[in-house]
């Protein structure tokens, strides 16, 4: 059995090195606040999908867009979780494949130069490249955060961020805090309209 305080230790040892290693993302991540920015000045729609941790990521994200980020004279996010609504991703799942539950719902709503954000610690879950698969011919805009390899995100996002780990722990910890990081810089454009404590 494995010393409790050691493994404490190394886990968040581990995840400060991932951390470290996302500066040369910072780039990057200027390039998805301006995207997330031009979307809300123009009424465009954000969808957010992953599966397990990632949906968890995807939902508390938009959360954060549709709350957070309000500042003072400025238009709000138009933005939706699509692995929220669990009986509709059930009803395609069951009636049609899971490999298509997003897609599905996708076609219900996504227009030209609309963003869907897709988490995925692989990037290679099928569900999640269909759709982006999807969004691509409806001409929107893909945005992806990944882990280990990328998996297929770098072939279709317009945007990806790759965590440089193994451990699905890992790279969904560093998931949230780059959103965090996104939404804190989103803020900060404007004047917050509230407090948060």
């Amino acid at each position: 059995m494995s010393d409790i305080s050691d493994v404490i230790s190394t886990f968040l040892k581990e995840q400060q090195i991932c951390l470290d290693d996302m500066n040369p993302h910072t780039k990057t991540l200027e390039d998805i606040v301006t995207m997330l920015l031009h979307a809300r000045d123009n009424g465009k729609m954000i969808f957010t999908i992953g599966n397990g941790g990632s949906a968890s990521t995807a939902s508390h994200f938009v959360s954060d867009l549709l709350k957070t980020t309000i500042t003072k004279d400025s238009k709000r996010f138009k933005a939706i979780s699509l692995v929220d609504n669990i009986p509709v991703n059930l009803a395609w799942s069951n009636d049609v494949s899971y490999d298509q539950s997003f897609a599905e719902q996708l076609k219900n709503f996504c227009s030209k130069d609309d963003i869907l954000i897709s988490f995925s610690g692989s990037g290679n879950s099928l569900n999640v490249i269909n759709a982006m698969k999807l969004a691509k011919n409806q001409h929107c805009k893909c945005i992806g955060m990944t882990g280990m390899d990328g998996g297929e995100f770098p072939k279709l996002c317009d945007l990806t961020i790759v965590v440089p780990s193994n451990d699905m722990l890992q790279i969904e910890s560093a998931h949230v805090t780059l959103c965090h990081c996104i939404i804190d810089v989103i803020r900060k454009q404007g004047v917050p309209q509230f407090n948060y404590e």
